[in-house]
């Protein structure tokens, strides 16, 4: 269904719309030109299309600037397009809940967001109205139950969507937040709460399985029922189920799975080996799938979760034995195969597997397995002559196997939801309930059966129901506005409804008729439903089947394929199996099939039809739901992949229209769909009008006049809001961008005429400045021109000169070269001559030189060849020598050849030899002049040869010594030859014991492997014995603490005796009536007996009688008692130097009557009980304060006189700890550093002063309480800026610099009221400072909690005028902390920390120009990023319409987040708040200053009272009687 808005006037040029896209459902678009039947749009791809004006949706441009509405109610322009947009925008910003009016929308999230569902988010809805906060699950739960409690009605909150939308958890969380609110301690270990929240697990494991879209889906309705006494408590619960999917047990298919249970049993371990189960791909039931395991769930683990929940709802082990024993006795069933018989139309178990597996079934189910047998393969039929035994086939028998199963597991489940419920047990008192039904949604898949037709029915149903509340909700809106409005008709979907119920003719009269005759088909069941509704509207028969027909339901049209209707609708109960397992000898089996009676039937099989009685319990349901109060919660699938941050918008907008949702929106548009309250209306239209602006008008005859104004008609003005029809907002907005488009054109066309008179003003300064430039540049051209003209005359005069002078001295210069050359060329010529002598000269003795050198080369030449010829001659003789010697030993070959190669050698050097002295004679011809020394070198080198020659010589006789050396060691290799062989060998068997080596090795390392291992869990087990030890040596220590802090031992005495009754004080003083104070301590007198000042404390003579003294004591107590009461009841103010009266009196009292020495408790009883009265009966806003100011000085007082007896320093000393006392007497402590006296008390004292301590925490808890309770009224109108007047919004500036601080209005200036009175009220009871701090900071605490909890919570207060107006009034706290002073404001601007960062970023300029680094580090370094990311992504800027930070800095604070909520255990991004005490005994010591009784006057009345004369004697006579300090 695509709702489409008529078109009421022209699109024009840059108009935003939705247009129709194939692959993203709507995609955005600007509008490039309007034509008359066509509009040409660009898309957001870029691509340029034309479409009919009919098919577009308008888009708000500002939806562009936000994330989205938290109520589609709130869109400017309410369509399919807009809602989907809205979701998407939503959902990218994990921001998964969104209403339509009371209606939730829960998108997937698929991962776990923690910081949504814990306690404190909890605790945050808890009471607030619907709609102050952020959309949630919890605020649906809560107007449910506050709307049970105020209005006495019950509540039903229905959840719906498809598989895999997260029913389940939504329901799981509706009730967890019931359990909280109305939760209740339960008188046995399981409370009726925890027992309902552990169902949801239970029926999980038995009616939930794997689907192709949801891994766990629920394959069953649920109705749960949550019952209520008069208080609002949980006094009891129900469940109820519908349509459990009975053939999922025998038949599944790939990937699904079979339910939760039958694996979770297989992964059981012993108990699967006690069943004899293993693998399930083992068992037919279940490996019909090839999936087993789902990812990240471990079956074992939720076999563990299904028994515990067994446990806590009340399943005895047992009855646990028994369910899981029919368990696995269905999967052994299933594995029964069979085969044809001998006898026609009969079967008998196919194999050995099959009898094995007949055998366990008919074991677990504990009866005879051939009865058993005889059950699934033949069947019994009464007629008139006796029983008739008839045969199965194989496929009959396989199909009574599979009944047997269904059955089984079919009364399983009932008898499991019974047992919860009698576990859980129904009120029958209760008044008032809650229900919450998780039933699936509708369903349209490619291949739709008979579970799909019974679900759809369902939804249709519940969509009529849906449909009717909308509509009323419509019609309560506009009757709580008071408007005129004609009630619309909506389309009603109740001939669907009786197409399918209505008798006798309805689809499903007409199934249960075809099912009632064996021979039936689904070929006659489709013809005869064609034949009844041929004409029908609302039925089709299908194209390409003549068996399929297709229905017209409310959210398309689907078709069904009717082969297995009949089969899935028979629901036959066989009389055999029933008999069998009732006869069982297991208890819980037979308990599931109950004895029937008997009967007349004919046949074995008792037919019931499944549609008839799902329309039964569907009745019921709705019959219960009309009786109740409905809220809807809408769960939506974002993709079909299950993963996060992934949005299918085809998918989704399929999913609303099948949840009701585009119903919802189109009821709306039947009526007003645009409803604005007048503030918003005035603000974002007033422009329209302005001239009504300044007029001080009401905004809702501002609202009339701007409608009058535009002529619009067909609205209706309500109490508080406008209401426009469909299409009328667009007009609005329409004329608004005209208005706009004209003031831009008028600002463009004032700021052209601007711009160009500067231009002109610049170009006319600029002509001058050129002209004034040119005449310039005109003047010294000119100057310059003369200048050379003179210049060069000037130069003329030197030119003509200087030239005369070059001529003459030229003239000179050239008179002298020629002079010079003359004189050079007569002493060149004689120079010539010369050389030419000197030359012939030279010419002649190289010559003569020449001569002489050619004829001794030749000489030297001969020679030299002379002596090589001989030398070569030498050689040769000698090597004939050698070789006769080799022929004769062939052991010298080796010898020749390297002779030989001695020799080539030799050779060759004599060539090389040759040569040198070749290249030696050439060079030496050129050096005639030194002949003679070139000789004496030849020489030389002559002898030099000769001495080389006889060098040869001897080197062939080392030669020869070297080969006999060589045949030496030949002979010693052929010895080593002979060794090595013997070394292989040896090798050999090494090599064998190398092997065997490594074998022992590889054995020595198994056992050094196993030896690691033993270690390894050795020192494991040593670690846990240490870790055990460290945890023991914790236990003593904290032991140790416990015995050496008394105070903490006797807490409990403590609060014993806070709450101890009057009555029981009476009895005190009864019992206690003849045991006297001052007695006492005579008694002790002389156990105690030293010579101290304490003896001269002699209150009567020993020579008084115990009868005079006991009743002289009973009237002295009755006197005590009465003063005492006096003193509390009474205010006795406080003394001149501002010390409390009361507490002094009531010190001195105890003091002079020594209390503090007695055994006796009932004075102290009688105090604290007095205080306490005190506090309950007077006014909460002068007496807390004032006994807060006497609690903590009598605190003190007792804190710094008193000491523990000797038994106590022993137990003190046991402790590791030394008293800093040193005992003087059994009376009194010194102190090392004074003089001071201080008391010893006995154990009733030190309890006093424990239960004096408790009193003043008490105090201080309930006047901080107090505060907080008057305090969050006034926060709660404080966090959200009120409305400013129309005359003054309309004049004043809207840009950022022209804006002025606005200043805090009536709401902060009652908050700085309340700090005021709070303080007054303090000092006037004279509260020490250290108790104003304390409470002025915890205030300021909560200040800041609740401010900046609600700005999170609420989107509204997440804009940039309303953190003006937080801001200014934070800067007016700050002013009052100024002027409180330190003394008592303490730090209390630094608790505001998160409040101010968080307001100062929502009033900064250019978010988006904002780094993540910045905001973290200089903008809001206290706040966490979940925090940051919250903030950023609810901002809206309302004043100056600027944007929030980047898409990256918020994509990397979603990477941020995504690694965080794994680490931290809490992701809440609230802030927690403080009811901790800030304070101790010690610190209220160190705190208070120095009190001295002793100083005060006691009261007129005091010395009334006998007991107390003695107080109102001197000063100084009591200061020295009693040391006190």
């Amino acid at each position: 269904m695509t709702i489409c808005l008529p078109v009421e006037m022209n699109l024009r040029k840059g108009d935003k719309v939705w247009v129709e896209d194939k692959d993203f459902a709507w995609i955005a678009g600007d509008v490039l030109d309007s034509l008359e039947n066509k509009v040409h749009v660009e898309t957001a791809t870029g691509r340029e299309v034309f479409v009919s004006p009919e098919k577009l949706f308008r888009r708000d441009p500002d939806d562009e600037e936000h994330n989205g509405v938290d109520d589609m109610t709130k869109l400017t322009y309410l369509h399919e397009a807009g809602v989907l947009y809205n979701l998407q925008r939503r959902y990218a910003l994990n921001d998964i809940y969104t209403y339509t009016g009371s209606i939730l929308i829960a998108v997937n999230p698929f991962k776990k967001l923690p910081h949504l569902y814990n306690g404190h988010m909890m605790e945050q809805y808890k009471g607030a109205p619907f709609g102050e906060l952020s959309p949630h699950v919890f605020a649906v739960s809560e107007v449910a139950y506050r709307a049970m409690i105020d209005d006495c009605r019950s509540q039903s909150i229905l959840v719906s969507g498809e598989s895999g939308a997260g029913k389940t958890e939504t329901t799981k969380l509706i009730m967890q937040y019931l359990t909280f609110v109305g939760g209740r301690a339960a008188e046995d270990d399981r409370s009726v709460e925890q027992q309902v929240l552990e169902s949801n697990p239970l029926l999980e494991a038995f009616g939930n399985a794997k689907t192709v879209r949801n891994d766990n889906s629920s394959r069953f309705g649920k109705f749960v029922e949550i019952q209520f006494d008069a208080n609002g408590r949980i006094s009891g619960a129900a469940i109820r189920t519908y349509l459990l999917e009975r053939s999922r047990v025998v038949r599944i298919t790939d990937p699904e799975r079979n339910y939760h249970c039958f694996y979770q049993l297989c992964a059981s371990g012993n108990d699967a080996e006690k069943y004899k189960l293993s693998n399930p791909q083992q068992f037919h039931y279940l490996n019909q799938s090839n999936t087993y395991e789902l990812e990240g769930v471990s079956n074992a683990e939720e076999y563990k979760n299904t028994r515990r929940a067994m446990d806590i709802v009340g399943i005895s082990h047992d009855e646990q034995e028994g369910i899981f024993r029919t368990l696995a006795a269905i999967l052994h069933l299933g594995n029964v195969e069979f085969s044809s018989g001998k006898e026609h139309d009969s079967s008998v178990v196919k194999d050995r597997n099959s009898r094995i597996h007949l055998q366990m079934a008919a074991d677990l189910f504990k009866c005879d397995a051939n009865l058993l047998l005889a059950s699934l393969c033949t069947r019994s039929i009464l007629t008139r002559e006796g029983t008739i035994v008839k045969a199965l086939d194989c496929n009959a028998a396989v199909t009574s196997r599979d009944a047997l199963a269904k059955t089984v597991y079919a009364r399983l489940f009932d008898w499991l939801v019974d047992k919860i419920n009698r576990s859980v047990g129904q009120d029958p008192n209760s008044r008032f309930q809650i229900g919450v039904l998780d039933i699936y949604g509708f369903e349209c898949f490619k291949n739709n059966s008979f579970e799909q037709f019974c679900i759809n029915f369902a939804n249709e149903k519940l969509q009529q129901h849906f449909n009717e509340h909308v509509f009323k909700m419509e019609q309560d809106e506009y009757r709580k506005e008071e408007i005129n409005w004609s009630y619309i008709e909506f389309i009603d979907n109740q001939d669907v409804l009786d197409l399918i119920e209505k008798k006798p003719i309805g689809v499903i009269a007409l199934l249960d008729e075809a099912c009632m005759f064996p021979r039936s088909t689904h070929e006659s069941f489709s013809m005869k439903l064609f034949q009844n509704f041929n004409f029908h509207p609302r039925l089709e028969k299908a194209k390409f089947s003549e068996t399929d027909f297709t229905l017209s339901h409310y959210a398309g049209k689907v078709t069904y394929q009717t082969e297995t209707f009949l089969d899935k609708n028979r629901d036959y109960a066989i009389v055999e199996h029933c008999n069998l397992l009732s006869s069982s000898k297991c208890p819980f089996v037979a308990g599931l099939f109950p004895s029937a009676p008997e009967e007349s039937a004919r046949s074995s099989y008792k037919f019931s039809s499944v549609s008839s009685r799902f329309k039964q319990q569907l009745q019921a349901l709705m019959q219960t739901l009309s009786k109740t109060e409905p809220h809807y919660v809408r769960c939506v699938k974002p993709n079909s992949l299950n993963r996060p941050q992934k949005f299918e918008n085809l998918s989704v907008l399929h999913q609303l229209r099948c949840g009701g949702v585009l119903e919802a929106v189109r009821i709306s548009l039947a009526g007003y769909p645009t409803r604005r309250h007048y503030s918003d209306f005035v603000d974002r239209f007033g422009l329209l009008a302005s001239e009504f602006m300044d007029e001080s008008n009401d905004e809702q005859s501002l609202t009339e006049k701007i409608l009058r104004k535009l002529g619009l008609g067909n609205y209706q003005l309500g109490r508080t809001k406008v209401f426009l029809r469909a299409g009328q907002i667009g007009i609005l907005d329409s004329r608004r961008a005209e208005v706009l488009d004209a003031s831009a054109r008028l600002i463009q066309r004032r700021l052209r005429t601007f711009v160009t008179h500067q231009n002109f003003i610049a170009a006319r300064a600029s002509a001058i400045s050129i002209q004034a430039y040119c005449r310039g540049c005109l003047s010294r051209n000119a100057y310059a021109a003369r200048r050379k003209a003179a210049a060069a005359v000037l130069v003329q005069k030197h030119a003509r000169r200087w030239l005369s002078r070059c001529a003459f001295v030229k003239l000179v210069s050239a008179t002298l070269v020629i002079q010079s050359c003359i004189r050079a060329d007569s002493a060149r010529f004689k120079f010539s001559h010369q050389k030419e002598d000197r030359a012939a000269s030279l010419i002649q003795a190289h010559w003569r030189m020449h001569k002489f050198r050619s004829a001794f080369r030749r000489r030297q030449s001969s020679i030299i060849a002379i002596q090589c010829h001989w030398r070569q001659k030498l050689a040769k003789r000698e090597f004939r020598k050698l070789k006769q010697a080799a022929n004769d030993a062939g052991a010298l070959r080796l010898a020749k050849t390297k002779l030989e190669k001695r020799l080539e050698d030799l050779e060759w050097r004599l060539q090389l030899e040759k040569r040198l002295r070749i290249s030696g004679e050439e060079a030496k011809s050129g050096e005639i002049s030194k002949l003679q020394k070139t000789l004496e070198s030849f020489s030389l080198k002559l002898d030099a040869a000769r001495l080389a020659t006889i060098n040869e010589c001897n080197k062939n006789a080392v030669l020869q010594k070297q080969l006999d050396i060589s045949m030496k060691e030949k002979s010693a290799v052929e010895r080593e030859l002979n060794g090595m062989a013997e070394l292989r060998k040896d090798n050999a068997l090494l090599k064998n014991s190398m092997n065997s080596l490594e074998k022992n090795n590889l054995a020595l390392e198994k056992d050094l492997l196993n030896a690691k291992t033993d270690c390894n869990n050795t020192l494991q087990k040593l670690k846990e014995a240490e870790k055990r030890c460290s945890e023991l040596q914790t236990s003593v220590q904290s032991l140790e603490e416990k015995l050496s802090h008394l105070e903490n031992e006797n807490h409990v005495l403590r609060q014993k005796t806070l709450s101890t009754s009057p009555e029981r004080i009476r009895q005190i003083l009864g019992e206690k009536h003849s045991s006297a104070v001052v007695p006492a301590q005579n008694d002790r007198r002389s156990i105690f007996e030293t010579p101290t000042p304490s003896k001269l404390i002699m209150p009567f003579s020993h020579s008084l009688s115990e009868s005079r003294r006991s009743k002289f004591t009973a009237e002295r107590n009755l006197e005590n008692y009465e003063l005492l009461s006096r003193c509390i009841k009474e205010n006795l103010g406080f003394s001149d130097e501002d010390k409390p009266l009361a507490a002094c009196v009531i010190y001195k009292c105890l003091l002079h009557w020594h209390a503090f020495e007695s055994e006796s408790t009932a004075i102290f009883n009688i105090i604290i009980e007095g205080i306490n009265e005190a506090l309950k009966g007077g006014d909460d806003n002068n007496a807390l304060p004032y006994w807060l100011s006497n609690a903590s000085a009598l605190l003190c007082l007792l804190q710094r006189n008193l000491r523990s007896n000797s038994f106590l320093n022993a137990s003190v000393q046991r402790s590791g700890r030394p008293s800093a006392y040193g005992v003087k007497s059994p009376f009194k402590l010194h102190g090392p550093d004074d003089s001071a006296a201080h008391i010893e008390a006995r154990y009733p004292a030190i309890l006093f002063k424990q239960q004096l301590t408790a009193c003043v925490e008490k105090i201080y808890g309930l006047i901080r309480d107090n505060l907080k309770k008057e305090l969050s009224p006034l926060l709660g109108s404080c966090i959200q800026a009120p409305k400013a007047s129309r005359g003054i919004a309309g004049k004043s500036s809207r840009s950022p610099g022209g804006v002025p601080q606005q200043s805090p209005s009536s709401q902060w200036e009652s908050i700085l009221k309340f700090l005021d009175s709070l303080l007054s009220r303090l000092r006037e009871n004279h509260v020490p400072s250290f108790f104003i701090r304390k409470l002025v900071t915890q205030v300021f605490s909560f200040i800041n909690l609740s401010l900046f909890n609600s700005l999170l919570l609420r989107r509204e207060c997440c804009t940039f005028s309303n953190g003006e107006y937080v801001k200014s009034g934070i800067a007016e706290l700050e002013k009052w902390i100024a002027s409180a002073k330190e003394e008592f404001s303490g730090t209390s601007w630094h608790e505001l920390n998160y409040i101010r960062q968080a307001v100062g970023f929502l009033v900064i300029h250019q978010k988006r120009k904002k780094s993540l680094d910045e905001i973290r580090q200089d903008l809001c370094p206290a706040l966490t990023i979940r925090q940051i990311y919250r903030i950023s992504t609810m901002y809206w800027d309302d004043k100056y319409g600027t944007q929030s930070v980047s898409s990256e800095v918020v994509s990397q604070m979603r990477i941020l987040l995504d690694k965080d909520s794994q680490k931290l255990s809490s992701n809440s991004f609230l802030l927690d708040d403080d009811m901790s005490i800030p304070f101790s005994a010690e610190d209220i010591d160190k705190a208070i200053p120095v009190l001295d009784p002793s100083e005060i006057e006691p009261p007129k009345f005091v010395s009334e009272y006998t007991c107390a004369q003695s107080l109102v004697k001197k000063p100084s006579t009591a200061s020295a009687s009693k040391q006190i300090v």
